[in-house]
């Protein structure tokens, strides 16, 4: 089976979300998605996070169907949580599947510094989706395979104009 990873913070999680996981589902050929709420990440600050078991309602709510699993397992973790650690866990639970970790441009071309990024390549295939900004899929293809070493599934993808913090701030 072909699972794809999709983890942020969700807050709150919106139609853009859905659309992104719907989009990469059927362009990546995946047979199901495991919706991540993060935990304590460590690339933002947690401060303004709404509480752990809201966002999970949320994304509860948001994906529907089987296509999606919804899981805690970063939101149970103490402490930081890392991508490599979650990956492991994944692939304790998932051994004979293929993982797809699914993340945006802007993710993708900082990815190289993330906590034991080596490790997590190991494990998964990244797919990683373009953004609204000046990155073409061929400069992101050649960071891919220039600085991770590693083909990456460039999903072109037409963004829904809406940003969780927008959602906040209305």
């Amino acid at each position: 089976m072909r699972i794809g990873i999709y983890g942020g913070a969700f807050n709150p999680v919106h139609k853009g979300h859905v659309k992104l996981a719907e989009e990469v589902k059927t362009k990546a050929h995946l047979d199901k998605i495991i919706i991540m709420p993060s935990g304590q990440s460590p690339h933002k600050s947690s401060h303004s996070l709404v509480e752990s078991e809201h966002r999970l309602e949320m994304c509860r709510l948001a994906f529907e169907g089987e296509d999606y699993i919804i899981s805690d397992l970063e939101i149970r973790r103490e402490g930081k949580s890392y991508t490599v650690d979650t990956v492991t866990e994944l692939k304790k639970l998932y051994p004979d599947d293929e993982l797809y970790l699914i993340m945006g441009s802007d993710m993708l071309l900082c990815f190289h510094n993330w906590y034991r990024y080596e490790e997590i390549l190991s494990n998964v295939t990244i797919v990683a989706t373009t953004r609204q900004d000046d990155i073409s899929i061929d400069e992101l293809k050649n960071y891919s395979r220039d600085v991770l070493g590693k083909k990456t599934l460039i999903i072109d993808f037409e963004p829904f104009e809406c940003s969780s913090t927008k959602v906040r701030n209305e």
